[in-house]
């Protein structure tokens, strides 16, 4: 759905210190004195990092008005101010052509690691039933599984990938989704209040070490790598996309590997963010990559891992594309 350019409604959360659940009350931030953000940005040009309003077209960036301190966390300070329900940095300086400028991830130093989810698509599940999810619950429906990546192995929608050699790992794979980027922070968020919480989405790409994976059964290990969760290209705020109802594809060297719909999740995204916030507090800016649809690597027969040299592309309709080379 999406809404009248001039006004974003965000829930704001009140957290009680005894409440078990988020108590909501409707704050409307009007936009009127400026564009409405639907795309924003993480860049560097000449040599020092910006936040910026992308066009609609993708095509230009204009920055905001931040010192280099405020555009080290990268669109963070935007999201906060957002929530507070405090204006935003005037934009400032000269509209740029984003083919002249270095896209970083949105969000290039989080604030702690990426929550992330396996097994959410139903073909995925059954094409690795037998080596990574051979230990799981059968019952896919029952809970989502859910770990975390490191927020130090994030790196932007172009950056070089590095594959850690084979006496670390030679089995290194892809898995195309989308990330949803929490606005307003809450403990115990209902289904029907989820949506609610959702500043906007980008594109993850959760490379996976699979040998190191299976080999410590606790995930985090062989999803941490450094420079393992390309990210980006921007944010999409939510009043322009809904992540509920998009497409994720993921390329290797041009050949089309991952297609699937986000209709087709197992737990969707509502019940996700319900899930990771059950006893532990979100905040503005925590990113959940929400699982992978079938077609990675290991699920082929025979398996094809990724070799260097290997340049992957994941897209996400109404989204944007991360493009990524392997060294």
């Amino acid at each position: 759905m999406r809404l009248d350019h001039s006004v974003i409604f965000f829930m704001m959360v009140q957290i009680g210190s005894k409440e078990t659940n988020s108590s909501l009350s409707c704050r409307s931030l009007d936009f009127r004195s400026q564009e409405n953000i639907l795309r924003i940005a993480t860049f560097v040009h000449n040599g020092k990092r910006h936040v910026g309003q992308v066009s609609a077209d993708g095509l230009q960036v204009t920055p905001f008005a931040l010192t280099e301190a405020q555009a080290h966390h990268g669109a963070q300070l935007l999201i906060d101010n957002l929530v507070a329900g405090q204006p935003l940095p005037a934009l400032s300086g000269a509209t740029l052509a984003v083919s002249s400028v270095k896209l970083e991830s949105p969000l290039p130093v989080p604030r702690r690691n990426v929550w992330c989810v396996g097994r959410n698509y139903h073909a995925h599940a059954k094409e690795l039933q037998a080596s990574v999810f051979k230990d799981s619950n059968t019952d896919t429906k029952a809970w989502p599984i859910v770990f975390t990546k490191v927020p130090e192995c994030v790196v932007g929608p172009t950056d070089d990938v590095v594959l850690p050699g084979a006496a670390v790992s030679d089995q290194i794979d892809y898995e195309a989704e989308l990330a949803v980027i929490i606005g307003q922070g809450g403990k115990n968020i209902s289904q029907a209040d989820a949506m609610k919480h959702v500043f906007g989405y980008t594109v993850v790409n959760d490379v996976t070490a699979r040998d190191v994976q299976m080999r410590h059964q606790q995930w985090d290990m062989g999803k941490s790598f450094d420079t393992f969760c390309p990210m980006g290209p921007w944010i999409v705020t939510a009043d322009e996309t809904d992540g509920r109802k998009t497409r994720v594809r993921c390329w290797v060297n041009g050949e089309l590997r991952q297609d699937g719909p986000t209709e087709n999740m197992i737990f969707d995204i509502p019940t996700l963010i319900e899930t990771i916030s059950r006893g532990i507090t979100l905040y503005p800016g925590d990113i959940i990559a929400t699982g992978t649809p079938a077609g990675v690597g290991m699920g082929l027969n025979p398996p094809r891992y990724i070799a260097k040299g290997d340049v992957i592309r994941v897209e996400i309709d109404g989204v944007g594309q991360i493009e990524n080379r392997f060294v």
